[in-house]
């Protein structure tokens, strides 16, 4: 560990890598985001401007669909193992009304990541899956003839109520991450102050700190 002259002990939470996978799914989602948005409604249909059109439009989403697959999958191996639910998962949940008020005293010592960050990753796991699967239905160009007209309008509606889904999940995560001060350090410098870890993942900072019992 290092050390901070204005927040004191850093603790490392993610490495260089980590935090690009990361950024690098946000930006493929936020752009399958606008371009999904976009063929969704005519009310929206303004936004294919920025993507060059609407035949451009509908050419580069599912490709990146595919990006945000791969670079989700990459997430996924490297942080399945963390967020398997335990039973502090199940008292945390229990006193969420703890959680809101911010009085973390009367909540269990926490691993590195809480019940909800663990249903958000879990969530898009299961979306991501969705969409992947639907949008691969859908994609004319190279599957027209594998499936039938009306499993495609089957697969539309649910690629569509997925990605609202979705949507709706990472922008509650976004807030979180407002919500709770000192979070985004973690993906932008790669480290939490001491006090934030013993705070929020007490159990996470004595196992980083070789304290565990």
């Amino acid at each position: 560990m290092t050390r901070d002259d204005e927040t004191g002990l850093a603790v490392p939470r993610y490495t260089g890598f980590q935090r690009f996978n990361h950024w690098l799914t946000a930006l493929a989602f936020s752009l399958l985001t606008l371009t999904g948005l976009a063929m969704f409604s005519p009310y929206l249909f303004f936004l294919t401007g920025y993507f060059g059109g609407g035949q451009v439009t509908r050419t580069i989403h599912p490709w990146i669909g595919l990006l945000l697959t791969v670079s989700f999958f990459s997430l996924f191996v490297r942080f399945w193992r963390l967020n398997i639910p335990n039973r502090d998962d199940i008292i945390w949940t229990r006193r969420i009304g703890d959680v809101v008020t911010n009085r973390h005293d009367r909540l269990p010592e926490l691993g590195k990541y809480n019940a909800g960050q663990k249903g958000v990753f879990w969530s898009q796991t299961a979306l991501v899956i969705m969409m992947f699967v639907t949008g691969m239905i859908i994609w004319d160009q190279y599957f027209f003839g594998y499936t039938s007209i009306e499993t495609k309008r089957w697969a539309v509606l649910f690629h569509s109520i997925t990605a609202i889904f979705a949507i709706v999940i990472i922008l509650v995560h976004i807030y979180a991450a407002i919500w709770i001060r000192g979070t985004g350090r973690a993906m932008t410098q790669g480290t939490v102050t001491g006090g934030w870890a013993f705070k929020h993942h007490r159990k996470w900072f004595r196992q980083m700190r070789g304290t565990a019992d």
